[in-house]
């Protein structure tokens, strides 16, 4: 249940050259504290809700609990989230032994373009993708439930 994960933003739309499989997900936040937040989230016909524990440190890994709901569950729940609800289409490309999972992000967000890779250990290997920019591992300012808040598009009026 312990998830290890890197983010980094995109640097070209070459992934979706590669890219096998796309999904809709719309989710929103039911609780966005930081020591741990309560996702709902409608992926294709498919709602689940998850609840994710504080990152350590460095930001590569926090505990991280799923249970798969009723599509209709997902709907009344999403209803009860907090404001800004995250409209995006997933990519999933592989590279080496690893999936890329690369979000495209809509509305509030357009323009933001981030790739996490889901690892087995902190130190271990991938490889990296032309069109894998700098790293953001760490940066709270990305995380959904952070972009949920402070959406991409106010960054740019600052």
């Amino acid at each position: 249940m312990i998830e290890i994960e890197r983010k980094f933003l995109v640097k070209s739309f070459d992934f979706k050259l590669e890219a096998y499989k796309s999904t809709r997900i719309i989710q929103g936040f039911l609780n966005t504290n930081k020591e741990r937040t309560v996702r709902i989230r409608i992926k294709d016909n498919q709602g689940f809700i998850t609840v994710k524990g504080q990152s350590t440190k460095d930001g590569l890994s926090r505990f991280e609990w799923e249970k798969e709901i009723l599509k209709e569950e997902a709907k009344a729940l999403l209803n009860l989230c907090e404001p800004g609800v995250i409209d995006k289409i997933r990519y999933e490309i592989k590279k080496g032994n690893h999936i890329f999972e690369v979000d495209e992000f809509f509305g509030d967000n357009e323009g933001l373009v981030i790739a996490e890779i889901e690892l087995q250990t902190e130190n271990e290997a991938f490889v990296k993708p032309e069109w894998l920019g700098k790293e953001v591992t760490g940066n709270i300012k990305y995380y959904n439930s952070q972009i949920s808040k402070q959406p991409y598009n106010t960054w740019l009026k600052k």
